[in-house]
């Protein structure tokens, strides 16, 4: 288990920047289609969290709507909506919120000193309630809930959750829907308050995708750049895993490795793994149910550049990668012309899927290949 859960900061917000209106009615942000991806973002993470006074203002209920969703995360084992979460430092919240009242799923109330018995007196009925410390302690949060097994963290606000995660670093993914029109109100809440951002304009946040839904826009941004420690490590392994192909002089030695966002295996693969045909993002995808929600936001690493045409089957790693639902994919070599024109890595970037090469380690994945160019 990680030291913390993999963090998800899930917004949406007007072009200037609210998250809601002053009328103490709910603002409507986003549409049909979008709210039905938040759901689908949803059920792929095991705890929701938000803040108290989110509970205070909105009532959330914080479930998994689609019944279909719903029914694969039991078959997985899962319960049938995540966890949720939130933090108080008062304590004062009403055990009667739908927070508390919806869904047959554990909650967990992390409170601040000052709010420790009071919280315990209202809601140890409903609830978990756990001493955050004072004033809460954001990695202390973390770790907790990494020891009670969420992997994958969604945070849905609001603007003083937004800041505390945002300011702390503690953001792996953030997830912004923008709404086509301006509030424009002083008094209405915003999407952040003020803060020591580590993601200024030395610390540029990456986009990883830019997507029309209906009249909003999703943008979802990653803190960490291409090429940071985690994919070296996943890419490295990937390329060890390559040694163990059955030597082939009319194909490449290959490793692949699908890992979810929360930096756990799904599947790994390797060139001819069962059968002399097999490619390893093709050993590696076939080992996971289709479908499986945790593939919108996973990585696969392959050593060598996915195939785009082959002799040997029909279709492509490329086609298999994008019908699997993969927006994220790393490498090390561009795949030579010795056997196929492969055009792999432009393929997939016209497709929207982010591509990130490192070719630095292209050498090892030519070194485990040598014979078949030194014939």
């Amino acid at each position: 288990m990680a030291d913390r859960p993999y963090v998800l900061l899930s917004v949406a917000m007007s072009i200037d920047g609210y998250i809601d209106d002053a009328s103490g009615e709910p603002l409507a942000l986003s549409n049909d289609a979008d709210f039905d991806r938040v759901d689908e973002v949803r059920a792929g993470c095991d705890a929701i969290l938000v803040g108290a006074g989110t509970i205070r203002a909105d009532d959330p209920r914080l479930l998994v709507r689609s019944p279909a969703r719903r029914a694969e995360r039991v078959r997985r084992g899962l319960g049938a909506t995540p966890v949720k979460v939130t933090l108080t430092g008062r304590g004062d919240l009403d055990p009667a919120a739908r927070f508390f009242t919806a869904g047959d799923v554990e909650k967990i109330v992390y409170v601040g000193g000052p709010g420790v018995g009071t919280a315990r007196k209202s809601l140890s009925k409903v609830a978990t309630v756990v001493d955050a410390g004072d004033p809460i302690g954001l990695p202390g949060v973390l770790a907790d809930l990494s020891a009670r097994g969420v992997r994958r963290l969604m945070v849905e606000g609001g603007t003083a959750i937004h800041t505390l995660f945002l300011t702390s670093g503690l953001v792996d993914e953030l997830h912004v829907v923008v709404a086509p029109f301006f509030v424009g109100d002083p008094a209405a809440p915003r999407f952040t308050g003020d803060g020591p951002f580590p993601y200024g304009p030395a610390g540029r946040m990456r986009l990883a995708e830019a997507r029309p839904i209906g009249d909003v826009v999703l943008l979802r941004y990653l803190p960490r750049p291409p090429g940071d420690t985690d994919d070296r490590r996943w890419l490295g392994e990937s390329i060890e895993l390559s040694r163990r192909c059955p030597v082939s002089a009319t194909a490449f030695a290959v490793g692949a490795i699908v890992v979810d966002a929360g930096g756990q295996v799904m599947a790994t693969g390797y060139s001819r793994e069962d059968d002399p045909h097999d490619h390893a993002e093709e050993a590696a995808l076939a080992k996971i149910a289709p479908g499986d929600p945790r593939l919108a936001t996973a990585t696969i690493y392959s050593s060598l550049e996915p195939c785009t045409t082959r002799a040997s089957r029909p279709r492509g790693c490329t086609e298999l990668i994008l019908d699997a639902g993969l927006r994220r994919v790393v490498f090390a070599w561009r795949e030579p012309d010795r056997f196929a024109d492969c055009t792999g890595a432009e393929t997939l970037r016209q497709a929207g899927v982010e591509v990130v090469e490192l070719p630095d380690l292209g050498p090892q994945v030519r070194e485990i290949n040598a014979h078949l160019f030194d014939v």
